[in-house]
């Protein structure tokens, strides 16, 4: 018959060494805001041009929540958040100025 200690030691997991464990989920989300920051830059960049009304709250909501998992690309994320702005205040100003929500060239 074995005892509790026998089987105990016979149920535990050997230690896992460097190379086998995984990343943790910290760092996992960091990275995942790293790249929020990015694309809150580039979605606030690309709103300037085409589409601000859906791409102007996308990068106002990714750069804050990348500023709030605390990325390493902290000034993109504000630079996403301020084009973000720029984004819905130049389809404000276009709305009451001409009428549309989109750029036209000409008169």
């Amino acid at each position: 018959m074995t005892t509790l200690s026998q089987t105990a030691r016979t149920t535990t997991p050997a230690p896992a060494t460097a190379a086998e464990t995984p990343q943790r989920p910290a760092s996992r989300l960091r990275e995942h805001a790293d790249g929020m920051a990015v694309a809150s830059f580039v979605l606030g960049l690309l709103g300037t041009l085409v589409l601000n009304l859906l791409l102007g709250p996308c990068a106002l909501i990714l750069g804050g929540v990348a500023l709030a998992r605390g990325t390493n690309r902290r000034g993109r994320a504000l630079l996403g958040i301020a084009l973000g702005a720029v984004d819905l205040l130049l389809l404000a100003l276009l709305t009451t100025t001409d009428g549309t929500v989109s750029w036209h060239i000409g008169g």
